[in-house]
């Protein structure tokens, strides 16, 4: 018995449209203090809602995106899902963020507006609720300033508590477990934007060791919208980024051993058995409408007919034009059979001929014309009834056109090459480590002592994670890297999307914003801010590091006054020249942060 035959696997597009958020009802509290307000400022996804024990996930959660025609009002800006789709205004699309950094905070502003309007704050011209914010890794001290300056000068916010998503979804995984702090680990976090390898040592972060690599889900989603637009040019406007991106949520993987697993995709068995076809929306109907096979040989047999009364009635023309021209040549040879040499000559000049044997060829040629035109129309006739009944006794040997398979995507390879390129960014031409090759290099920069801490929990996180697969590939990377026998562990975030937002506000009910003026580790009060500037940052668990820096600040040398001469009457004028200092600098010292 022949093996059966491996069933095809056709996936349908989800294109799933966005509704507009809902207006919650605002909060309302028993005790004074106010609730904190968490908001999780992803570079793809904005996650927000009040710190409350009750709620597992937040209710807001939109794409960190805005759209606005140029010289359109700021009230008709679209936020995340108000956008129902957002392929038609792909081009129009801003966002907050460079990389993982907020840069533009105007559309920044648009989006905390839409946050605090959709969290039913109804309060004129303020927020009476602490935040807490997530913010980038190394967050440079300008992006930070800003970010202060706009939550304490516009929104009047009384408190701000700055972390690292990573690090907030690091501490919930652990509180999860049951895990005693101070917990020491490396977080592979890989976003939208970009990936992150993050040491802590006994739960703070060193930041002097943490590296960045510039790839992640969204240079993925690019990487495998150009792979199948080289692959399907028929098809450039259907596969969209959107499309793409769903693509890689739901039906790529991550490869335990990528050589291995494309030499799998050689054969034809695994992968008739592994493809993944995506069906593209189309209509079923052709130009001409749906018609049967009877109809439709119909209409070729009239098409056939009609062509050959088209031939034969040229035919027929032809014939009679040479039958025409055959008998006014007959009556000029007449003319000379009779002895009207004259009218013969005078004939032979208006036909353009010079002798009668001329005459005699063309009408020798004219008769074989003739001859040749009859016995084709006579044979025209008798064919098409033979050609008619071959049409209705011969069926249609013309394979149908299926236009459902036309419009199929199949994803083979494309399912593990675009999730590969975070180990090998080679892939699309990139210049830089994998996250992998800046895993080594960071434990390098450790003790053995130190590595084997860092190594005993290796945490991942971010919702470019989510590949199946990935935990294991990352095991084989370190049994590959760590020395023989040694010991480490991997764990995956139990949520990796949503851990940012838990972490935070967790961290959140355990550590409330003092009330009555007293300071709490890690929140910023709006005194603080006026004191020490936009830039500086209270630390805690889940934050950057607060690293005050001195700078020698040169002051410009004052200039030498002009000479003045004052003229007397006695004698010559006397002349009078101020001095300036001898040393052309001052050096003063001006704290500054880093993180």
């Amino acid at each position: 018995l022949l093996p059966p035959s491996p069933v095809c696997q056709i996936f349908s597009f989800r294109d799933c449209k966005s509704s507009p958020d809902p207006i919650l009802d605002p909060l309302v509290t028993s005790c004074g203090t106010a609730t904190p307000i968490v908001i999780d400022n992803g570079s793809f996804q904005t996650r927000a809602d009040w710190a409350t024990v009750d709620l597992d996930s937040p209710r807001l959660l939109f794409r960190s995106v805005a759209a606005r025609s140029r010289g359109a009002a700021r009230s008709e800006t679209q936020i995340g899902n108000d956008i129902p789709n957002l392929e038609p205004l792909r081009w129009l699309l801003k966002s907050q963020f460079d990389r993982n950094v907020v840069v533009n905070f105007e559309i920044q502003e648009l989006i905390f507006d839409h946050v605090f309007t959709h969290l039913g704050i109804t309060s004129e011209g303020r927020v009476e609720h602490p935040i807490v914010l997530t913010e980038a890794p190394c967050n440079p001290l300008h992006c930070r300033q800003m970010m202060s300056e706009l939550l304490f000068e516009c929104y009047g916010v009384p408190h701000v508590s700055y972390g690292v998503d990573a690090l907030y979804s690091f501490h919930h995984t652990n509180n999860q477990k049951n895990l005693r702090p101070p917990q020491t680990g490396i977080i592979l976090s890989s976003g939208y934007h970009c990936s992150h390898i993050l040491p802590v040592l006994n739960g703070r972060l060193d930041a002097v060791n943490s590296k960045r690599v510039n790839v992640a889900g969204g240079q993925a989603a690019a990487y495998l919208q150009r792979l199948l637009q080289l692959k399907y040019p028929g098809h450039l406007a259907a596969i969209t980024l959107s499309r793409m991106e769903e693509l890689l949520h739901e039906h790529s993987y991550t490869a335990v051993d990528y050589q291995e697993e494309l030499e799998k995709w050689r054969s034809p068995e695994f992968y008739e058995r592994e493809v993944h076809r995506m069906q593209l929306p189309f209509s079923g109907k052709l130009p001409g409408g749906c018609v049967s096979v009877e109809e439709r040989q119909e209409r070729r047999a009239q098409q056939l007919r009609r062509l050959q009364e088209s031939n034969a009635r040229r035919r027929g023309e032809k014939l009679h034009q040479d039958q025409e021209r055959l008998d006014r040549l007959m009556a000029v040879q007449e003319l000379l059979e009779d002895g009207f040499l004259d009218q013969f000559h005078k004939s032979l000049v208006e036909l353009n001929m010079d002798s009668a044997e001329e005459l005699q060829s063309y009408i020798s040629k004219l008769q074989l014309a003739v001859e040749q035109g009859r016995q084709k129309l006579l044979h025209s006739d008798g064919a098409e009834g033979k050609t008619e009944d071959t049409l209705t006794e011969k069926p249609n040997m013309n394979p149908a056109f299926n236009m459902a398979e036309y419009h199929q995507l199949f994803v083979g390879t494309e399912r593990l090459r675009c999730p590969e390129i975070l180990f090998q960014p080679s892939l699309t031409g990139e210049d830089q480590m994998g996250m992998m090759e800046t895993l080594q290099y960071v434990l390098a920069r450790y003790t053995p002592e130190q590595q084997e801490a860092l190594v005993s929990n290796v945490f991942l996180t971010g919702g470019n994670m989510q590949y199946p697969g990935m935990k294991e590939r990352v095991e084989r990377e370190l049994l590959a890297i760590r020395p023989f026998q040694s010991h480490f562990k991997v764990t995956l975030a139990m949520q990796p999307t949503l851990g940012a937002w838990l972490g935070a506000r967790d961290w959140a009910l355990e550590h409330p914003p003092g009330c009555g003026g007293g300071r709490v580790a890690g929140w910023i009060s709006r005194q603080d801010y006026e004191e020490k500037g936009g830039e500086y940052l209270s630390e805690h668990c889940a934050s950057n590091v607060f690293v005050p820096i001195k700078i020698n600040k040169t002051l410009p040398a004052r200039q030498a006054e002009p000479s003045v001469t004052l003229p007397t009457e006695a004698s010559g004028p006397v002349r009078m020249v101020t001095s300036s200092p001898t040393s052309s600098s001052l050096t003063s010292d001006v704290p500054m942060v880093s993180c």
